[in-house]
């Protein structure tokens, strides 16, 4: 049975197509009874709405101009404790997503609620008064609660590990895979006591992807001297001295570029007795060997993900949530030895 159009919906229950239309969108211009009675009759012959198409009309009648774009928003929670050093990453992020939205035909609106300012209940009215259905979540430094929007409403891909409140898909570095390859090509370059220093918190909200792969690596790699991972919810100069001083690791894998100076000061020559290799290069400002870990490609694929949703009709919390994973790239600087065979070239680690 095909399905219902306005034009077959209004010719079924003999009102006019903008009578249908108005019901439909809860327009004052209708009586309440009668629109109630048309939501009803409409539901009962499965008809369901464009939400693109809605909002293309709704802009249409505001602006006169047929050269719409539908509009996506990405949203960024307000949050104290958030490092100041992910704005570069967020800006490559909302980059990637604003010019691959344009490319299909979107513009992309940026916002920052959850705080006081903009609590997300109010968002949530400014997102359904500019007909805006396509949301892009920023990652979160803490543990992300988006559940006071109404998510009946909106199609979205969250920009990070996997969210639980509420559980939608997602988009995020392949951290596990990627830094199996660096240990996998620091290996070929001929380092055996590898060692790696992260935050508890970052450790945890990666769900243990690098810890679980260094120690998988450690666990399986020829000829390799365990170095244990330094995981502590601070890193502090002492308490990386004094466990690099301990395990003598020849090559250190860290967040921190600052590690570059404590390394100096045990007196380690960087690249000629230690070498080291940061886990990412957009938190950090020093020159240095590391993951880029693609964020402006985050933000293309996140662009892609939620304007599929859209043209399928698909809104709400998904019945089962997937996660598409970006391989980070290598990027060669001279604070690791270079490959026997001359530099690697830069490139993805798959």
């Amino acid at each position: 049975m095909a399905a219902h159009t306005l034009r077959s919906l209004a010719k079924l229950l003999k009102y006019s197509r903008s009578t249908i239309s108005d019901a439909l969108r809860h327009s004052p211009n209708v009586n309440a009874k009668t629109a109630e009675r048309i939501r009803q009759a409409a539901a009962a012959a499965g008809y369901r709405s464009n939400p693109l198409a809605s909002a293309v009309m709704s802009e249409i009648r505001r602006s006169h101009n047929a050269a719409f774009r539908g509009m996506l928003a990405s949203v960024l929670l307000e949050e104290r404790d958030r490092p100041p050093v992910f704005k570069r990453f967020f800006t490559e992020l909302i980059a990637g997503a604003s010019d691959r939205a344009a490319e299909l035909g979107f513009g992309l609106e940026k916002f920052e609620a959850g705080g006081r300012a903009m609590p997300l209940k109010r968002l949530d009215g400014i997102l359904k008064a500019r007909g805006i259905r396509g949301l892009i979540l920023m990652p979160a430094w803490g543990t992300p609660d988006f559940t006071a929007l109404d998510w009946s409403h909106y199609a979205a891909v969250y920009c990070d590990y996997i969210v639980q409140r509420p559980p939608l898909h997602a988009v995020s570095t392949a951290h596990y895979r990627s830094l199996m390859g660096v240990l996998e090509r620091l290996h070929a370059r001929g380092y055996r006591r590898p060692g790696i220093f992260l935050t508890s918190h970052r450790d945890e909200r990666l769900q243990h992807s690098f810890e679980s792969a260094f120690l998988g690596f450690q666990q399986h790699a020829k000829g390799i001297t365990r170095v244990p991972p330094l995981v502590v919810p601070e890193i502090t100069p002492a308490l990386f001295s004094a466990w690099f001083r301990q395990h003598q690791p020849d090559v250190v894998l860290g967040h921190h570029t600052q590690a570059l100076e404590w390394m100096k000061a045990c007196g380690a020559k960087i690249p000629q007795t230690n070498g080291f290799f940061c886990l990412n290069l957009f938190t950090e400002t020093t020159t240095c060997a590391g993951l880029d870990l693609q964020p402006r490609l985050w933000g293309t694929q996140a662009a892609e993900l939620v304007i599929a949703q859209l043209h399928r009709n698909q809104h709400g919390i998904p019945p089962s949530c997937s996660m598409t994973t970006i391989p980070a790239r290598w990027v060669e600087a001279p604070t690791i030895i270079p490959s026997g065979h001359g530099p690697e070239p830069e490139g993805p680690l798959e």
